[in-house]
Order: C-alpha cells, then structure tokens, then sequence
C-alpha cells in the first residue's frame, strides 16, 4: 500500500486505538481482574467459570466453557512456538537494512540465539528477569528517543490521533483497508501473553509496567515511524532501523535482538505456567514440573514443554525462514485466543462480578467488535501460514481432550471394579491376616472402595500393615488451596484409614510433607516406617471396551498413560520407601 499522508495518518490512528481499546483498557483494565486467585492466562480463567458450574446449572455449557478454554490454551501453544521465531528473525533482519549481502546469516543466527534462549529456560523466569530487566528499560528508552526525535522533525504526524483518521481509512480503501487490520494487529499480540504471566509478576507491576514505560514508548515509536515515512516514504522497507543515524544500525540490532528475546521468554514462561495448569486441572498427563522461585509459587520451569517449543520453533525457523512469512501464522493464533478470552470473561462478570446482563453485554459486545474484525482480518491470511497454528492447535486440544475424557472414564472403570470398604473389613475381620509393623500408604484415584494396589498386594501377600492409609489426592480449580482445606483424614476400620488431600493448580503436591501434618495420635506417620504402594497400570487396548473411546482414541491415551512423568517423583515420594504394584488392565 502506497505510504501517502492519508494512509499513513490512517493506520497510524488504528495502531494508537487498538493499543489502547485492546491492551490498555480490555487486558489491562478488564481481564487482568479476572485473576484465579492471582494466576491468568486462559485456562485459570476456564477453571474459574467452570468451578461454580455445579450452581449455574447446565452440564452443556460447562462442556462448551471447557471447551473454549482449552482450545484457547492449544492456541497459545502454537504462539510460543510462533513468538520467538518470528520476534528473533525481525530484529535480526535488519542487519539487511544497510547491507543486504548479510541475509544468509540471518537464519543461523536466529537459530543460535533461540537455542541459547531455550538452554537458558531451565535457570527460572526470576533469574532471567533480574538479567534482562536493566537492558528492557534501556530498550524502551531508545524506541522512545528514536520516535521523539522523528517526531520533532514533523509533529503534523499526532494528527493521527483523531479516530476520524481510521474512519477515513477504511472509506478509502474498503477491503484492502480491512486486509491490512491483520497487520496492525500485530501491534497488540502480547496482550494474552501478559494475561498468562499474571502468576509470574503479579497485576500491579505488569500495570505499571505498560502504562508508565511500554506504552508511552511505543506510541513514541510509532508515531516516529509514521513521521519518518511522511518525509521519506521510500524507507517504507525498514523503517524503524532508518529511525536513527547509519552509524547505529548495528547497535540498534542487538539492542532490537536482546529486546525479543525478552519478548520471547514472556511467552515461554505463560506457556510453563499453562502447562502446569493443564496438568494440575487434568488436561495433560503427570509432567516434571520444577519450581524455579522459593517465594513466587507461579514461576515454574516444564522441560517436556521447554523441549518440545524448542522443536516446534525450530521447526518454524526453518520453514518459513522470513518474519514476513510468519506474520500471517502469529496473527491467527493470537486473534483466535483473545476472541475466545472475551467470550469467557462474559460467565466472569455475571457470576462472580455481579454485573447486570446488560451492563455485562455491553461491555462484552465492546470488546467482541474489535476481536471479530481482527480475527476476520487474520482469516484472510490462512492461505499465507495461517493454517499453522490452527493445525497445531487442532492437535494439542485432541490429545488434551482425550486425555481428560479417558481419564475420567478409567476412573469410573476401576471404580465400579473395585470393592467395597465393607465387604473388604469384613474378609479381613473373618480370616486375621497377619499384621506387620509400620504405615502402609496407598494412592487411590476415589475416596471410596478399596484400591486395586491393596487387594493385589493382600492377595499375593496375604498380609498387612498394622496401619493401612489409603490416600485420595484431588486438584482443584483454584491455584492455592487454603492450609485448613488441604487434608482430611477418618477412620474407616480395622487399622485403616482415608486421607483426602487436596491441592490447587498452581502447587506443586509434596505428599510427605503434606501427610506429616497427620496427627500422630491418629496415624503416626514415621518417615523410617512408612511405605507408599503406587500401582504401575499397563494399560491393554482390547477388541471390545466399556469405555465411550474409540480403539485409536484408547491407543493414544494408552501411549499419554505410559509417557506420563513418575507417580513417585510427581508427588516427591522417597525412592527407597517406594513399592510399585504392577497392574494390567484391558480397557
């Protein structure tokens, strides 16, 4: 598009509204209230909606609720693997603006500044952030300095913002008008990812952060560029590294590359903090999950995901080799996501919020306006890279699904095979099994019915433990469950005993540590005497199933089951105080 005044003036004001309808007042303003006890991102916002289904009615709409988080989070998936590709290669094409025989490095050096990046994932977001901060600020002192000075040179450019200039815009050039709104949108992607880092720096930082430093540096810049452009539109090709004098080009790149590999990292860690999430609330199976901070519970490092964005970025790198090419791909995946982020934040303000239904739709419908007209913009770029993430995103929130549904019906599965605490007290009382010394403890995925673990170790062995505690952990839809809230143990008989411990999806489940809060009066817990009994299940894919899965369904959930992190070192059992019970069963 030709950068006349007109043109220039009109998408400058759609740059300046859209950060400040979508950014400033939709995330920042709006949905960075609708914390989960103090965790965003997407899926602490589904699990917020949904905890209260149980009172709002309708199983249906909890499904469509679920459903919407979760294809939200596949789609976030799919920009962590996108952000850093394409954030890294733009900063580092501008080593073309003044010398284009240097485009062949470009790709290797994206490639070994994105590995650095992702080896450096497993020192925690704290760490990093203490190393990257100083040099952010830095960053957005120049992009400011470079837009005040362009600025200076032709303030006629804060024309732009007058929203008639975006009016204008689009009645000059109708659907072409309408096409380049997937460009500007490009401006605004990072809002889902502040959402999701909600848990990693809390809400006032992230709101001071933007309003008193990113903000007014970015319309600083922007608005330079558009001055630069109406003096001297032939720079159209690399603008912002024309902003300041030849000499400072290369500096200007590495300062541009040190600045998105920050923006990348953001990104990365809303994707740990989500996978974590997913695993706590039982979307995804058992994943190492290491806590990075002794005093933020929410920064969390996930190599599985670390190994696995490292791939699929790399993979990206690869493919599409170009920023531009990306473009398309980065706008679908972030425009699909905050779409689905409005349609949840309605539940919010109606059942937690208290709002009134129209107070609620209109403030929704305000914010669905611009998230259509940006989602409709980015369809038109599936054809260039845009069916990537959709792809991706397909993907993730099948194995997600899968996994949650099998789960579920397994659960049921042994459930119903399982026997009942009664008639289990009742053998025990009629044939005095021998009794060893100690605290045996077995998992059970129900609070009622005996476990498989205990009756296969019972019928082998023929023995028990003086004190059998049978312990049921449960996750709930919160990030942190209150200390009191956390256990609950009675006594059911003979010796043995049930422990109800309950955590949110933001802890990390240290049992040990949790049933030593047990009273010893009660159960006394002595770490020498005790023994945890985890059941090693091989699942066995037969012809025939009782489960509502079809026989590739059960195969993939049988090979999620069998690539699940550890039991024991999940929930930080000791090794040497561990007895695996194998058990096979036909589903």
């Amino acid at each position: 598009m030709d950068p006349s005044a007109a043109t220039v003036l009109g998408v400058l004001s759609l740059v300046f509204w859209a950060l400040v309808v979508i950014i400033s007042i939709k995330y920042l303003g709006v949905v960075m209230r609708a914390d989960n006890r103090g965790e965003g991102g997407i899926l602490a916002l589904m699990a917020l909606v949904t905890q209260r289904g149980g009172r709002s009615g309708a199983r249906r709409r909890r499904s469509i609720l679920i459903s919407f988080g979760l294809a939200g989070a596949a789609l976030l998936y799919a920009d962590a693997m996108i952000t850093p590709a394409i954030s890294v290669l733009s900063a580092l094409e501008g080593l073309t603006a003044r010398n284009a025989g240097l485009q062949p490095f470009v790709l290797p050096a994206a490639i070994a500044v994105l590995l650095g990046l992702f080896f450096a994932q497993r020192r925690g977001s704290g760490r990093l952030g203490v190393a990257f901060g100083p040099m952010m600020l830095v960053w957005f002192i120049v992009l400011g300095g470079l837009g005040a000075f362009q600025i200076a040179h032709n303030p006629d450019v804060l024309a732009a913002l007058s929203p008639g200039h975006a009016v204008r815009f689009f009645a000059d050039h109708g659907f072409a008008g309408f096409k380049v709104l997937g460009t500007v949108f490009l401006v605004v992607t990072g809002g889902e990812a502040l959402y999701a880092d909600l848990g990693h720096f809390g809400r006032r930082p992230i709101q001071q952060g933007w309003f008193f430093v990113v903000l007014p540096a970015l319309l600083l810049n922007y608005f330079g560029q558009g001055a630069l452009l109406l003096r001297v539109p032939d720079a159209v090709d690399h603008v912002f590294f024309a902003m300041g004098p030849a000499w400072f080009v290369a500096p200007l790149v590495a300062l541009a590359t040190y600045a998105t590999v920050i923006a990348s990292q953001a990104v990365i860690s809303g994707a740990f903090s989500l996978t974590s999430q997913a695993v706590q609330l039982g979307y995804s199976p058992r994943l190492a999950i290491l806590q990075t901070s002794s005093r933020e519970i929410g920064q969390v490092y996930v190599p599985a995901a670390n190994r696995a964005l490292l791939v699929g970025t790399l993979t990206l790198l690869i493919v599409f080799r170009e920023s531009g090419a990306l473009a398309g791909a980065y706008g679908v995946a972030v425009s699909s996501t905050m779409l689905l982020t409005t349609l949840l934040l309605y539940p919010v303000t109606r059942e937690i919020w208290g709002w009134g239904r129209m107070t609620a739709l209109l403030a929704i419908t305000a914010f669905l306006i611009p998230d259509l007209l940006f989602f409709g913009a980015n369809l038109t770029k599936i054809g260039a890279g845009g069916w990537m993430p959709l792809v991706v995103a397909a993907v993730i929130y099948s194995l997600m699904a899968i996994w949650e549904s099998g789960r579920a019906q397994l659960s049921g599965l042994l459930r119903d095979a399982g026997v009942p605490e009664d008639v289990f007290l009742a053998d025990v009382r009629e044939t005095h099994p021998t009794r060893v010394p100690g605290v045996a403890v077995f998992l059970s995925g129900s609070p009622v019915g005996v476990p498989r673990t205990l009756l296969h170790n019972y019928k082998h062995n023929q023995v028990l433990h003086e004190t059998v505690l049978l312990v049921t952990v449960v996750g709930e839809r919160v990030p942190v469950v209150p200390a009191a809230e956390q256990l609950r143990v009675y006594a059911v008989g003979e010796g043995l005993y049930r422990a109800v411990v309950r955590y949110g999806f933001s802890e990390s489940p240290n049992l040990p540590a949790m049933l030593a809060r047990i009273d010893p009066k009660l159960v006394p817990m002595d770490p020498m005497r005790t023994s945890y009994f985890l059941g090693r299940e091989t699942l066995i894919v037969g012809e025939t199933s009782r489960l509502r899965l079809s026989t590739w369904t059960r195969k993939v959930f049988a090979f999620l089951s069998r690539n699940a992190h550890d039991a024991a070192k999940f929930f930080h059992l000791p090794p040497n105080r561990v007895v695996e019970v194998g058990v096979q069963i036909e589903f």
